[in-house]
């Protein structure tokens, strides 16, 4: 099948490179988020679903919209029979998502319906659940709404961080989403039941400083749930720290690891060892 490939971070990469490496299906073109600047140099740089695309020398698309008629025309060139979204960061309207033979398809981080939305691997985490996984899904109009085609558990330890299950659910997304592809004429769409969805919202810089008068339990999963980006911070004695790793000690969170405001990332002994 001829494949249009939508998607942005790391996530998505993964499920890219497993469609170019372990699949029989063409993918025509991806697309991606414009580029931007990132990190603190501001440098323009490509997103990593464009690296990937452009060292596998396929055409990249970049626009900032998909509701002009412009981008759908540009879309149906592509003469594509199935689009695979993965983290894309862009709403697809319903022109788009009708317009191949399969539809769309998505590869979603969390097992459906619960935590639909943009920070499923993150809130997860904080919210202490022991399991996560990849759904695959049909798209509809709806935000994580569709059919479900495939699922896959994984567990999470009470040690594992939100970095550790991305690339856990990484690896299981791309090997997930060349064997629906694989299958695409035979698998049983499974609608999800609206009643026991939850919503994972977008992560806000506030909602990062921890609350240190919450349980410690609290605290420890709100710390590996934000690890390693985009980190919990407390204060200490006036200094701002990032807490990458913290453990629980006689009842109480220590902070194990911590980066200063303006500092190096290192343990919580080197840092209390730097302060007069």
């Amino acid at each position: 099948m001829k494949i249009i490939f939508m998607g942005t971070p790391d996530f998505a990469a993964v499920s890219l490179n497993a469609l170019l490496t372990a699949s029989t299906h063409e993918v025509v073109a991806v697309y991606t988020q414009p580029d931007k600047p990132r990190n603190r140099g501001k440098k323009v740089s490509f997103s990593p679903v464009k690296d990937v695309a452009l060292a596998n020398n396929i055409a990249v698309e970049q626009p900032a919209t998909l509701k002009t008629p412009e981008a759908l025309e540009v879309l149906r060139a592509y003469n594509a029979d199935c689009i695979v979204v993965a983290a894309y960061g862009m709403i697809l309207p319903e022109s788009v998502l009708n317009l191949p033979k399969h539809g769309c398809i998505n590869v979603h981080a969390s097992l459906l319906p619960k935590y639909r939305g943009a920070a499923p691997i993150n809130r997860c985490i904080m919210d202490g659940e022991r399991e996560s996984g990849i759904t695959i899904m049909q798209m509809d109009k709806g935000l994580d709404t569709g059919d479900m085609l495939l699922v896959e558990k994984v567990d999470v330890p009470e040690t594992m961080t939100a970095t550790e299950l991305h690339d856990a659910l990484a690896e299981v997304g791309g090997r997930l989403v060349v064997q629906a592809l694989d299958n695409i004429n035979t698998l049983v769409p499974i609608p999800q039941d609206d009643a026991l969805a939850t919503y994972a919202a977008k992560l806000t810089k506030a909602e990062c400083e921890l609350d240190l008068t919450q349980e410690p339990r609290q605290i420890l999963n709100k710390i590996r749930g934000l690890a390693d980006y985009p980190c919990a911070f407390a204060f200490h004695e006036g200094v701002r720290l990032k807490v990458y790793a913290a453990k629980i000690h006689e009842g109480e969170v220590v902070f194990t690891e911590v980066q200063p405001e303006g500092g190096k990332r290192m343990s919580m002994d080197a840092f209390l060892r730097g302060r007069k």
